[in-house]
């Protein structure tokens, strides 16, 4: 990439350079919306977001640990090994008698973990949760955690790419749920804030305690 490129010639840039404040002003009001249409909001991507009363080191291991996703999900129960090395299946509830691959990659000096998923088989994980954990002392200047939370839109959320593994019993697919997703994801979001609030909380007033005793 040439260093010394004038970015002047790439057309659409929004900058003051070119775009006086007051029209900067005008476009933000066109955009900022009363009333957003649905697909705005649940289109291409789902994003939720969360503060934790609880050390991010805490959040990252409690998330990196693939088996408590048992806890704080609405519905993956019942976690097995596969044969595939870091591959963990489920039971998804939502699905019935339906069988979820889960994949977790964590980088703890990031702190991202990434739940590589699918419904039906183990090949392809294309549901991709990507999560963040940011200490709470660098944005809000406090101790805890922010939690952030993105899905993407795969198209495979709109067509079952892989039908002949379903279920037969099964009527519906994941992505029917796609528009629900925001609420669904919001409502597991305070289960994890419940749980490492709760928990941490408990490990401090014990560690109090022996304090106290000692």
């Amino acid at each position: 990439m040439t260093k010394n490129y004038d970015i002047s010639t790439i057309p659409g840039l929004i900058r003051t350079e070119n775009v006086e404040l007051d029209e900067m002003q005008e476009m933000c009001m066109e955009m900022t919306h009363a009333v957003y249409p649905h697909d705005k909001i649940y289109g291409q991507f789902c994003s939720i977001e969360e503060y934790i009363d609880c050390p991010p080191e805490v959040v990252f291991d409690y998330l990196a640990d693939t088996k408590n996703l048992g806890e704080w999900t609405y519905s993956t129960r019942d976690m097995k090994k596969t044969d595939c090395h870091n591959t963990m299946v489920f039971n998804d509830a939502i699905g019935g008698i339906t069988d979820c691959y889960c994949k977790t990659i964590a980088n703890k000096d990031a702190m991202t973990v990434d739940y590589h998923c699918a419904w039906d088989q183990g090949d392809h994980l294309w549901m991709i949760y990507l999560i963040r954990v940011i200490p709470a002392q660098l944005v809000f200047n406090k101790p805890g955690s922010v939690v952030l939370w993105t899905n993407c839109h795969h198209p495979f959320y709109d067509h079952n790419p892989f039908p002949e593994k379903a279920p037969k019993e099964r009527e519906g697919w994941v992505g029917d749920a796609w528009n629900m997703f925001y609420a669904g994801h919001t409502i597991e979001m305070q289960n994890l804030k419940k749980i490492l609030e709760f928990r941490y909380k408990r490990d401090i007033c014990e560690l109090q305690g022996k304090k106290a005793k000692s």
